[in-house]
């Protein structure tokens, strides 16, 4: 199986590091520019787009704008935010998670996220996962939406191997609808945490295959995605009912 986990929201919180750091890289990029979040949607999306959302709000055509000085830029900032005042936090249960899923025999895991990789990469270490357990990552420059990246981490699990993983084997942990839409759109399965910006019953009216508070219940989790690798597609849970877990086949 393949478990690729979103960031932010899901596996930690910044307390709003990225947006400071996007707005500082933005104005050094273009001085002078009025630049603001007002308005611009960043739930589960891929920081291009909100990028070009940044700069078109602020009066500026992203096609005259040079893309790789602003990540890099981003990436600069974003550091030394967490060099000083600010934090990145992991959220409970959310290490021990990727860490049992790790040691899981025939279970990898990876990261399927709006971040771009530099700056996904430095939330994680900074809150203190290994970053090493996730091999079979995709980013926001895989795709143009989050829709196609969950082919992009299934194409690189694959690399080396007779045969790609089969959609239904994957499962996509996030904290937005987005998250639930972009795994059943690829034929994977969605495990909803309301961690983030969107609430249990939010989240449960895009009909996730398993919706958690949080990811606190390490070993019940690990069991409902280890019990759907073992089931096909579409079928009922063959285990016993999780309690405090809210199962789209059980409801």
């Amino acid at each position: 199986m393949l478990v690729l986990f979103d960031i932010d929201g899901t596996l930690l919180k910044t307390r709003g590091a990225g947006i400071h750091a996007m707005l500082l890289a933005a104005r050094e990029l273009h001085p002078g520019g009025n630049f603001s979040f007002d308005g611009i949607n960043i739930s589960g999306r891929l920081d291009t787009l909100i990028w070009r959302d940044l700069l078109s709000n602020a009066g500026i055509d992203p096609s005259t704008s040079d893309h790789a000085a602003f990540r890099r830029m981003y990436g600069e900032h974003l550091r030394r935010c967490f060099d000083g005042e600010w934090q990145s936090e992991a959220l409970v249960g959310a290490i021990a998670l990727v860490e049992a899923v790790a040691k899981t025999d025939r279970v990898d895991a990876g990261l399927l996220t709006g971040n771009y990789e530099h700056t996904g990469l430095l939330k994680v270490e900074r809150a203190g996962f290994n970053t090493a357990r996730f091999r079979y990552n995709a980013w926001a420059d895989d795709g143009t939406t989050r829709r196609a990246l969950p082919a992009v981490a299934i194409a690189r699990h694959a690399h080396g191997r007779p045969t790609a993983i089969d959609a239904s084997k994957v499962v996509i942990i996030g904290d937005t609808p987005l998250d639930i839409d972009c795994a059943h759109a690829n034929g994977c399965r969605a495990i909803a945490v309301a961690t983030g910006a969107h609430t249990s019953a939010e989240l449960a009216s895009h009909s996730p295959d398993l919706l958690v508070d949080d990811l606190s219940e390490t070993d019940k989790i690990l069991g409902w995605i280890t019990a759907a690798g073992r089931r096909p597609e579409g079928s009922k849970n063959s285990g016993a009912a999780l309690s405090g877990l809210r199962d789209r086949n059980e409801a």
